[in-house]
Order: structure tokens, then sequence, then C-alpha cells
């Protein structure tokens, strides 16, 4: 229903038909569904026919099986049309004529800032709607409407979260093989933790974090940020200092860094970590660190077999590169000059004379020393990138149902929320109260630099600190959230405008705390409306969570070596007894003081 007067004589003005939405989506979930919601509230508001999107990062990519088409590769079609059925209609295909009319490019055709008003649809495209039954938008940075909407289109937020929430299912394959490895992470029987490091070469050039990493990669940094210059996304200079950037929050903390924070909080070396993200740039030895202070980390590779990852694929050909790229053409001389005066950062080092290049995304990037740009992308790499949008959706929903989250990173290569972001607004939407980590990274760096000869042997003030700052963040993580990110992106905060405060607290999810804190969550985040009695009175198929966290050893000498799994001296579970009752008391009184 329509809640302004104003509007709703607007759309009832029109006799319109058709509106076929061409979303070009990046290979990023989190885009993915933000534009979805934005199309669907575009169409409600215009009283329009929505045609299902289309998702460009697959029907632009050749070698895909043919069973899954654009919105069907990753999305339950049936269940988005069912979903939506009273809100607007949707329709898989556009009748024959407007087919027809589609093909010769006669159809008219928006290109749609990421941040568009309501007043642009109603004023530039529902007149042209209106007159050629039929428009085609065209989106590819985000999103196609403004995150914040007037008071009087409230109703379009609460579309938005049902869209985002409810609609949107991924196809059945996906659900099963996430849900299996749901199954595998509890196993054990004890709670695991999702981590997810966003350190994506984008983000990290965007920002200007090139000096955290070493040889080529900086080099590869550098050349993304140049290129992103060329094109408008970022300005300044090519050259930023990182050191400034992380001491400002401005760059995602190191998988080492957040592997400090959580043994320092108290978890055991024996904890389940489980590594998401379908790049963690500078590869695997990246996670080394962190290994060496978890004994359990994982991903989805190693909790699934490939057989299982190849069925989500569908029935694919085999493919070869009959035609082997060819290296970049360049001036010999041009290059030993240029070689001699590249500055001291450390140069990529040519192959061996009897090693042929090569140039794919995992091996040699020598390129980068000889062409400003990149190699094209061979048919299978194009067939990887997107498969890649399986596997971030397989790492969303264990994300969401993770006992614990702790993101790394929450912006992308364009300084918008990113895949963590997304996770932490679901995981807000479905339970207020989940335990939730969101570290201040300035502060956090500040911690570490402060004790940085001492790091694998801290002291009990120290951390403490790092503990009373992790369990704040609980609540002043949702606070700043709500202030810095609610602007550019409505689903990665959809409070309060979304929630309801349940009058009767059956069971709290396996990630929630207890009824209290929930209630102290809600509260918090002003949600004030209560949710319909058919919530009330839901059974939740997840059981309590039961949270174990270790008690600090008053004697600074036993934290030696406290982050790794195998401790020096009498220490052998690297961080002192476990307190079980203790620790959440102090947690709750932590979260009252920070409130």
């Amino acid at each position: 229903m329509l809640n302004s007067p104003k509007i709703a004589r607007c759309t009832e003005d029109y006799g319109v038909r058709y509106e076929v939405s061409n979303l070009c989506i990046q290979m990023q979930i989190p885009e993915d569904i933000m534009l979805i919601c934005d199309v669907v509230a575009v169409a409600r508001l215009l009283n329009a026919t929505l045609v299902v999107p289309e998702i460009q990062s697959t029907t632009s990519s050749k070698g895909i099986s043919s069973e899954f088409k654009s919105f069907a590769y990753l999305y339950n079609e049936d269940e988005f049309m069912a979903a939506l059925v009273k809100d607007i209609k949707v329709v898989k295909t556009l009748p024959k004529d407007l087919k027809g009319a589609r093909r010769k490019k006669r159809i008219p055709s928006f290109k749609v800032s990421r941040s568009a008003s309501p007043y642009f649809y109603l004023h530039q495209v529902l007149p042209v709607l209106s007159k050629h039954a039929v428009v085609e938008l065209v989106v590819a940075d985000g999103g196609c409407l403004q995150a914040i909407l007037p008071p009087q289109l409230e109703e379009y937020q609460r579309l938005r979260c049902r869209v985002a929430f409810h609609a949107l299912r991924f196809r059945q394959e996906v659900e099963e093989l996430a849900t299996k490895i749901l199954h595998r992470l509890r196993a054990s029987g004890r709670p695991f933790i999702a981590f997810d490091p966003g350190m994506t070469r984008d983000a990290l050039a965007y920002h200007g974090c090139a000096e955290l990493f070493q040889d080529v990669h900086t080099e590869l940094i550098q050349h993304k940020r140049a290129w992103m210059m060329k094109h408008g996304i970022i300005k300044g200079k090519l050259t930023v200092n990182s050191i400034e950037q992380r001491l400002n929050g401005l760059c995602p903390l190191m998988p080492e860094e957040v592997g400090i924070l959580l043994r320092a909080y108290g978890y055991s070396w024996d904890t389940v970590i489980y590594v998401s993200g379908g790049e963690v740039f500078g590869g695997q030895r990246t996670l080394i660190p962190l290994h060496g202070m978890f004994e359990n980390v994982v991903d989805r590779t190693s909790l699934s077999a490939g057989w299982e990852l190849s069925r989500i694929y569908g029935r694919e050909v085999n493919l070869v590169d009959k035609y082997p790229r060819t290296p970049p053409s360049f001036v010999e001389e041009k290059k030993i000059v240029d070689w001699k005066n590249a500055g001291p950062r450390p140069r990529p080092l040519p192959p061996p004379p009897a090693r042929p290049k090569s140039y794919n995304i995992e091996g040699w990037w020598g390129w980068v020393a000889e062409s400003d740009n990149e190699p094209e992308s061979t048919v299978i790499e194009l067939r990887t990138n997107a498969h890649k949008l399986l596997w971030d959706a397989v790492d969303y929903m264990i994300c969401v149902e993770a006992d614990v989250f702790i993101p790394g990173f929450d912006r992308d290569g364009k300084g918008r929320p990113n895949f963590a972001s997304l996770v932490m607004g679901h995981r807000l939407y479905q339970s207020a109260s989940s335990k939730t980590f969101r570290p201040d990274r300035k502060e956090v760096v500040k911690l570490l630099d402060e004790n940085k000869d001492h790091l694998y042997q801290a002291n009990h003030t120290w951390l403490t600190s790092i503990r009373r700052h992790l369990r704040r963040s609980l609540i002043d993580g949702l606070k700043e959230t709500s202030t810095k990110t609610k602007p550019l992106s409505f689903i990665s905060h959809p409070v309060p405008e979304c929630c309801c405060s349940r009058s009767v607290h059956t069971e709290t999810s396996s990630h929630a705390s207890s009824p209290s804190a929930q209630t102290q969550v809600e509260a918090t985040l002003g949600v004030t409306h209560h949710c319909p009695k058919w919530m009330d009175g839901e059974e939740m198929s997840r059981s309590k969570e039961k949270e174990i966290e270790e008690d600090l050893d008053e004697d600074v000498s036993s934290s030696s070596g406290f982050f790794f799994k195998h401790s020096v001296g009498n220490n052998e579970n690297g961080g002192g007894e476990i307190n079980k009752e203790e620790a959440p008391m102090e947690d709750q009184e932590e979260l009252e003081s920070s409130e």
C-alpha cells in the first residue's frame, strides 16, 4: 500500500504495463542483492510490472552451464516471483512484441545512478514508461535508489527487507551445499567463528593500502589504483602513505591482526575459524599467521568435495584455450630504461629463459612491468568469475548462520559497503542480539601498535583492553553503522524500519544472546513496534548458543606464546582455563556501561 496520497495519485494517472530492468552487476553479491531490492521498490513506486532482472556477470560469461541462465543461475526464480505476488507483478520475459522492440533497440533506456531519488523516477522515468509501455533500467554501480527514503515511504524500506531477506533465495543446489557445510562445521558441537577478510585488490587499491604487501603484490595494487584514477573512480595521488591510511582505519585488518584479537578475547587455539570470501589478496601465505594461532582454520574448499562444488555449476563442457594469449608488445630498449628508473619498489623478476611466460590469474604477473593494460580474460577465467557468484552465495549463508562473525573490512573497491556489511545487516535483521563484532579499525591499530614489540607475550592489562573494545563493539559498532553505513546501503543496517520487538522469546538462534540482551539491543536501536503474533510463536530450529570464553590468567609470564596453538611451558591450552560463568557476566557489564 502506498502511504503518500500524492504518489498514489501519480501512479493511478498513468496506465503502465511493463518495466524491464537490465541489471549490469559486478562480481559481488552485495551489489547484486542491493540492486534487485532497489529495482523491486522502483517497480512498486511506478506501479509497473517487473521483468525478472538479468545478471550481467552470468549472461556475459562464456562456458557456463546452459541449465541456468542469468537470474536463475544464482537465485530461485519461482520463489522470488511467489514471494512478491502481493507487492508487484513479476514476469519472466517480455511479451513477443516488446521482445522484438528490444532487439531492435527501440526501448527507452535509462542509466540510473546508485542514489537516484523517488522524484527522478516519478518525473523522469514514469512519463516515458506511460508513453512507451516499457523502459529499460541499466544499473551498474551498486544500486538505483537512495538508501534513506522520506518517512512517508517507510513501506518501501520494509519492501526492500522482504526482498533481501525473504524473496531472494539462492538456488536449491547452492542452499543444499551451504547446509551440508554448516552441518560439518557444527559436527563437533562447538560454536564456530566466521571471518571475512575483505582483502580484495580493488578495495586495497581504492583506499591506498599498497604498502601493506611486498614484491609484485604492491605493484598490482598500484597498477589497479592507476586504472581507477584513469577512469575517474578515485581522485588524488597515485602513491598514498599506506601507514597513515592504516592508522586512520582505512585499510583492512590483516588476518594476523584478527587472529590476535580473537586470541586476546579468549578464544582457544582449537576454535573453528571459517574463512569466507572468494578472494584473499596475497594468497594463502597471508593466512599463515592465522593458521599458526588456530588449529582449525577452514574454508569452503576444505569442507566440501570437488564433485559437490561442480554440482552447483551444472553440466559444463571442458574448455581448453586453443590459442593462448600472446604477451603484450613492447619496445625492448624502452623497457630497459624504464626498468632502471623504476624507483625503490621491488619489481617482478622476469621468468627464466627456458620457461614461457604465463599470464593467468594465479600465475606470474609479469605484465605489470610491461604494459599499462591487463591481459584479456580467457574463456576459462570468464567461467571462473561467474562461479565466484556461487562461491560467495555459499559463504554468505554460512556467515549469516555463524555463531560469531567478525569482518576484516566493511568497504569495497568504491568505498561502499561490501560482503561483510551485507552479512552484518542480515544477522541484525534475523536476530538483533547476534554476536557480531564490529571492531573500530582505527582503535584496534592503535592498540596493536602500543604493544607491537610484545604481541605474542601480551600482559594482562593489554589483553583486558582488547576484550573491552571487542565487547563494546557489539553495541558501539551498531551505532557507528547507523550513521556511516546506512546512508550508503539501507540493507546493511535495516533497523529500526524493518525490525520489531518480540513480546515472547521462545528460543533464540544459535548465534543470539539471551532474551534480555535481545531486548537491550532492540531498545538501543530504537525498535519500538511489536512483531506480528505469528512471529512471536514461531519455533526456532537452532539451539541456544553456549557461550565459551577463556578467563585470562592474572600472571603475565604465563601468557608467553599466548596466540599460538603450541604454547611455551605449562600453558598448553594457550590461554588459561575457561571460566564459563564469569565471562558472560563481564560481557553484560561491558554492554551496560557502553550503553
